[in-house]
Parts: C-alpha cells; structure tokens; sequence
C-alpha cells in the first residue's frame, strides 16, 4: 500500500471505457485498488479528459455494442500511443469487423469477455507505462556511475515513479537513510547529484509522452506533475540544454548521453565525457517485453 506521499511507487493507472455493466464489474474484479487505481468511464469525451487530467498506463475498451461513442473511444489510441490499449468483447463469430479496426488502432490485445476474466491482471499490467518505463531503465546507464547498493536503490526508487514528483526526503526514507547522508553518499564515486538523476528521470518519461499526438507540452507538464510548462521549460533547459520541444525527437538512450556529457554533469568529476554503455536501456527494443509488438514502447 502506498505510504505518505512519495514514499511508494505510484500505482499504475487504468482507464476503463465501458458503457456496460458487465465491463465495469470485470474491470474492478481485475484491478483491486491496493495494486492500480482504476478510472472508469461512460463517453469517449471523458475518456480523452481522463488521459489530460494525469498519467494513464493503460486503457480497456468495452466494445461490446460497438457504437459510435466506443469506436470514437477506441480512436484514442492513435493520440495516446505511450497507454496499450486492450479491447474488450464477448468476440461473436461475427466480430471480424471489429477485430480488424483494432489491429488498424494498433490495440495492444482483445479481452475476451468470461474466457479471460481472469487473466486480465496478468495480460494489462506488464505493458502499461509504469511497468515498462521501469523495465526499459533498471539498470542504471553506465554513464551516470551508479554502482553502490545505496545509488542503485536510489535508482530504483526513482524510476519506479514513471516520472512523476518524488521529494528526495521521501526517497532517502524508502532506502532507509536520511535525506542528508542520502544527498552526499548518492553524489559520490563521480556520480550527479540526486536533483539533477530525479530531474533526468522526470524528462525521460516527459521525452515519451511528448511523442503522443494527443498532447502538447502544456499536457505533457499538466500529466507529469511539474507545477507549470514554464518549470517543464526551464529544467529541460537547465538539465539538458535543449528547448522542450525537442524531447518528443529524441530517445531515452540520447537525453542520457547528453546529460552524461554535457551540463546534465553537475557537480561531477572530469570523468571522460558522453561515456555511456553505448546500448539502448534495455538492450532491446526499449520499454517492451521480449517477443511482445505492441505499441507505446520507450526509446
């Protein structure tokens, strides 16, 4: 369970479509609240409302009617590609239709009604934003020298927020240190500052949402918690020295090479400059688990 504010992870949240009755009773069975927290919705208008009032890692749509509001619902995912988006269906032999508008939505999955009750845990949580925004970032970029148990911990506790606020008195409480001993020891062996890692954390997830096409960066600072573009604005440009229309060009692997190497390095040692492991995060194609396709992975 979450503790004060910043203490936990962030639960993942999923946002439900569903006219029906039997969708919003499945949905809440699947996702009970101590593991997600769950957003369900009746238009499509307020599903696209719900995607610019935070950080949704996924989306079920209940497209058992098939209606003009589902599909309208549906065509969300074309604006929020960085959420999987997973249909749910009682999956009629005469659904051929419907499957086929899905695969042009690029939905992640078909849910089908009773037959995967009970697998929908199992089948959203390991591709929402949360799960592979930690997945694709696990292992800290050789280039940030993070190689004591207490700064890879850190690291963990960092990334396990997906980008949203953490206080850095709430991390040094979840390593068990206090925040001063945490500031200094984190800094230490030529590695940044806990600020400027928390702040290059916070830019990578901002970097993956400003690609969706639903979102300007007003949105993207709005979702992510920072308390106004201008503050989005001036760390990108504080951290990275790029303006932050820049972010939605460029992938994880390149805003950590330039922090690396360039005035991301604050109060580090003149180790060689931009020397990072030369890898995408994940040594694979970044935020998506192995053998998967679908959409909205990191880069």
């Amino acid at each position: 369970m979450p503790g004060p504010a910043g203490t936990a992870p962030t639960l993942p949240c999923v946002a439900v479509y569903a006219p029906r009755d039997r969708v919003r009773a499945l949905a809440r069975a699947a996702f009970p609240r101590r593991r997600v927290r769950l957003v369900i919705v009746r238009t499509a208008a307020e599903l696209a409302q719900t995607f610019h009032a935070g950080l949704v890692d996924a989306a079920l749509i209940d497209l058992g009617t098939a209606s003009d509001d589902a599909w309208a619902a549906a065509a969300c995912a074309r604006d929020f590609p960085s959420a999987p988006f997973f249909a749910v269906t009682p999956l009629r032999s005469a659904d051929g239709a419907t499957l086929a508008r899905c695969a042009a939505l690029d939905f992640a999955d078909v849910l089908v009604e009773t037959v995967d009750d009970q697998a929908v845990r199992g089948l959203v949580l390991p591709l929402t934003f949360h799960a592979r925004f930690v997945a694709a970032l696990r292992e800290p970029p050789a280039g940030l020298a993070l190689s004591s148990a207490l700064q890879r911990n850190t690291w963990n506790c960092l990334i396990s927020h997906a980008g949203l606020p953490v206080r850095t008195d709430a991390v040094a409480r979840v390593v068990g240190v206090t925040r001063e001993h945490l500031s200094r020891a984190f800094a230490a062996a030529h590695a940044p500052n806990l600020k400027r890692v928390i702040d290059l954390v916070r830019l990578v997830a901002a970097a993956e949402l400003a690609k969706n096409p639903g979102y300007d960066m007003r949105d993207v600072a709005s979702v992510l918690g920072f308390a106004s573009p201008s503050h989005l604005s001036s760390t990108t440009q504080r951290v990275l020295g790029l303006r932050p229309a820049s972010l939605a060009r460029l992938r994880a692997v390149d805003l950590i090479d330039r922090f690396v190497g360039s005035r991301g390095r604050s109060r580090m040692t003149s180790r060689t400059p931009g020397r990072t492991s030369g890898r995408t995060l994940a040594g694979r194609t970044p935020g998506r688990p192995a053998g998967h396709t679908a959409r909205g992975g990191l880069s």
